[in-house]
């Protein structure tokens, strides 16, 4: 993982991804307030990312670089969804020509559903994919900024 300044010098919008092969968890962030909220999630085809919907929401926001997570084991080892997501975020990298940055997602969607049961509301996978992608982009920015 690259090394970055406290604070990133240009202002960015950012995407982030929880990539799963059912769904993909989507949030958006920028760098002026470094926060992240949950934005969206798109249902995969066949197990394959719905490129066309992916493609509208980067058209949409206009990201100056897009954040995937990393599934990793409690351990720190690698599983098989690890590099499903590195291709996931290789193909984001060549289809949109935008920065990508993998981040560890370890225990993300636990923490995601745990934050909604908090605060009351609805609890579907849809919703704690979106919240964990959140959560994703949250700690990159914070890694940016500490």
């Amino acid at each position: 993982m690259a090394s970055f300044p406290a604070t990133l010098a240009t202002p960015e919008t950012l995407l982030s991804f929880d990539y799963g092969t059912v769904r993909i968890g989507i949030a958006i962030g920028q760098t002026v307030t470094a926060t992240a909220k949950p934005l969206t999630t798109i249902a995969c085809r066949n197990k394959k990312p719905d490129w066309s919907a992916i493609g509208k929401l980067i058209a949409d926001w206009q990201p100056q670089r897009l954040v995937v997570g990393l599934p990793l084991q409690l351990d720190g080892s690698e599983q098989e969804m690890t590099e499903r997501a590195r291709r996931f975020g290789n193909q984001l990298k060549g289809r949109y020509n935008l920065p990508v940055e993998m981040v560890d997602e370890r225990l993300t969607s636990r923490e995601a559903e745990a934050n909604l049961a908090a605060a009351g509301g609805k609890i579907d996978k849809a919703r704690i994919d979106a919240q964990a992608a959140a959560l994703i982009l949250q700690s990159w920015l914070d890694q940016r900024t500490t």
